[in-house]
């Protein structure tokens, strides 16, 4: 390892919240219901009498972090319209009418929801893309009403304090190498405990909230299943990081106890809301997966549309892009890093190569060059039986970085690493026109549709037949109604 555990990303964390984003939120139903399409901590309704003060400040605090960390304001009119007539509708029947919550669509295809102190609560458009009516959203949301009634969201984050860490949940991506900290790693345990028993206490209230606003009682144990299949599919491709099971566990026990929650209200489903067919016009063209407006990868190459860059890297690479960095990787022994740094304007590159943020830098190595236009400082680093080489460069203003690391460091390793670097440039018109959308459609089945014959209409999608399952909360040989709809994935 040879950066420092703080590692700055300020830049790519936060490009979706300063782009495109119109004045503030907007107050819909004519209620204290506001959808947040700005991220601005001002776009809170005025607190009502009663409302404990120090719940505002821990929540109007840590929401810019929360927008920073999950990749800004997610603008849909349709979902925020929906999400706000839900949200009336469950806070009259907690008791709460005239409780002002702002709810923010965060523009991440993770899939989680979460709520701070002072009624901020916020839905993924992941999410969004997962549940299959209103009455799993209204699980969802009455879940997060609940952990803010219930004090949780505000104990949650006065715990962290105490312990020296901040929920990611509370807070977003911060410094530190949590991972190899053993004292954060303890606290962490003990934080995900708390945070467990909790969501119990939540699940419970939550599934009484929906069913006294008239929802399906059922659809709080639907959705966890939803989302137990969907985070097993996903961990096999990949390892997952944060989202809605890290702090909301799938366990078998936790759905029973829904279930039997549930049972309670078994007079009311009969009449309960689900609205699957409004759901799904609401969600209809919801972006799914990557937004490209944190960069995307076409290939071997990586553009950048709103911060206006691209590379390249040879073939070999497989490219993946989170909002903390884009790494590329070519088998067991190689690998590329590619983020951003916060370096003074008046610091030089090879100064700030030599600044102590990489062990085992050869400083004799480091050298100014320039490619397409663009500063950059080179050098070669060891440590840890692996051999780096690593880029600085200045572009627009801001600096980012490339750690290119080989256990072998020959000859190949290093022209591979020149090629990447000399690849970076200003993206052109012609490299954003590569960008192609992925985009949740409505499709109507017909006669003789079968599960393999609509995953089939998902094409350009990686293991869509799988996909398609899960998001429709469908097995194999689950027979498909002519004339209804489901919801598949569109490369657009």
């Amino acid at each position: 390892m040879i950066v420092k555990p703080r590692l700055l990303l300020p830049r790519l964390l936060a490009v979706a919240i300063v782009t495109g984003l119109a004045a503030c939120s907007s107050l819909l139903s004519g209620s204290d219901i506001a959808v947040n399409r700005t991220g601005e901590t001002n776009a809170a309704p005025a607190v009502p009498a009663g409302t404990d003060p120090d719940d505002v400040v821990v929540g109007r605090r840590e929401h810019p972090r929360i927008l920073v960390a999950y990749g800004g304001v997610y603008q849909d009119e349709a979902a925020e319209i929906m999400l706000a007539r839900i949200t009336g509708k469950l806070l009259a029947a907690a008791d709460q009418p005239n409780t002002p919550y702002t709810v923010t669509i965060l523009d991440t295809a993770d899939v989680n929801a979460f709520a701070l102190p002072g009624g901020f609560i916020y839905v993924t458009r992941g999410l969004l893309a997962l549940a299959n009516d209103e009455s799993e959203i209204a699980a969802v949301v009455a879940h997060e009403i609940a952990h803010v009634t219930l004090k949780h969201a505000r104990a949650r984050s006065s715990r962290a304090r105490t312990s020296e860490i901040v929920d990611r949940v509370i807070t977003g991506v911060l410094g530190g190498d949590l991972e190899t900290d053993q004292s954060a790693a303890r606290s962490r345990l003990s934080l995900a405990a708390f945070s467990q028993a909790q969501e119990i206490s939540a699940d419970k209230e939550g599934v009484r909230v929906a069913a006294r606003a008239g929802y399906d009682p059922n659809a709080a144990a639907r959705f966890l299943s939803s989302m137990g299949r969907f985070a097993a599919m996903a961990a096999a491709a990949e390892s997952q990081g944060d989202d809605f099971l890290a702090s909301h566990p799938s366990t078998p026990d936790r759905i029973e106890k829904v279930l039997n929650e549930a049972m309670a209200f078994a007079p009311l489903v009969a009449a309960a809301r689900t609205d699957r067919g409004g759901y799904f016009k609401a969600i209809d063209g919801l972006a799914f997966g990557d937004s490209p407006n944190q960069g995307a990868v076409v290939g071997q190459q990586f553009i950048h549309p709103a911060l206006g860059f691209t590379f390249t890297v040879p073939k070999g690479y497989s490219l993946q892009n989170s909002l903390a960095a884009v790494v590329g990787l070519a088998g067991d022994g190689e690998a590329v890093r590619f983020d951003s740094a916060e370096v003074p304007e008046s610091m030089a590159l090879p100064d700030y190569l030599k600044s102590g943020w990489i062990a085992g830098l050869d400083a004799a190595s480091v050298r100014s060059e320039n490619h397409n236009g663009v500063d950059m400082a080179s050098g070669t680093a060891f440590a840890g039986q692996w051999h780096f080489r690593v880029t600085a460069l200045r572009f627009k203003g801001d600096v980012y970085r490339y750690i290119f690391a080989s256990r072998t460091g020959d000859d190949a390793f290093a022209k591979r690493a020149e090629q990447v670097v000399a690849s970076f440039r200003e993206a052109q018109a012609e490299d954003t026109r590569k960008i192609r959308r992925t985009v949740v459609r409505i499709a109507t089945a017909r006669p003789g549709d079968t599960t393999r014959s609509l995953s089939d209409r998902m094409t350009g999608v990686a293991n869509g037949s799988e996909l398609f399952l899960v998001l429709n909360s469908l097995f194999d040989n689950d027979p498909i109604a002519p004339g209804e709809n489901y919801k598949i994935i569109a490369v657009e």
